[in-house]
């Protein structure tokens, strides 16, 4: 018999899922990873200037013409989201929720900005998508927490 056709053994097969596990437990570590760092970005260095009115914060916001009541509005979204980025029922809905903010953001760039920053929310999307897309299973956990709730409202 040839070695291209020699039989699997059972010790080839368990080699071939243990480094199939350690990929599996490397991809949900880098994820969660991005997770984080979405998170922490979201949170510091999106929201908090928005919420502590910071002057670049007012400034942009005045020239978009939402005041200082759209600028807390979009502080206050972007801190709920990377807040729920760390909440395991809630991660694929905020992932979705802030891709969404970012289009708006997007918009807001080439618009008002003409185009000056357009490609942060862009680059800012790739990996929330990813993250809405890799979590989408807690959605469903989300659906019976929601309905279970609401049973027994």
């Amino acid at each position: 018999m040839s070695e291209t056709l020699a039989p699997v053994t059972s010790a080839s097969c368990d080699s071939s899922a243990a480094s199939g596990a350690t990929r599996g437990r490397l991809a949900r570590t880098a994820l969660r990873t991005v997770q984080v760092l979405l998170a922490l970005f979201y949170g510091i260095a999106s929201a908090l200037p928005k919420l502590i009115a910071h002057p670049s914060a007012v400034e942009s916001f005045g020239r978009i013409g939402w005041g200082s009541a759209g600028m807390y509005a979009i502080g206050a979204l972007e801190l709920a989201g990377a807040v729920a980025l760390l909440v395991p029922v809630l991660q694929s809905v905020a992932a979705m929720a802030l891709s969404a903010l970012m289009v708006g953001a997007f918009i807001v760039q080439l618009t008002v900005f003409d185009g000056q920053y357009a490609a942060t929310p862009l680059i800012l999307i790739v990996p929330l998508v990813l993250i809405a897309w890799a979590r989408r299973g807690r959605n469903a956990d989300l659906l019976r927490l929601l309905r279970r709730a609401r049973r027994q409202a």
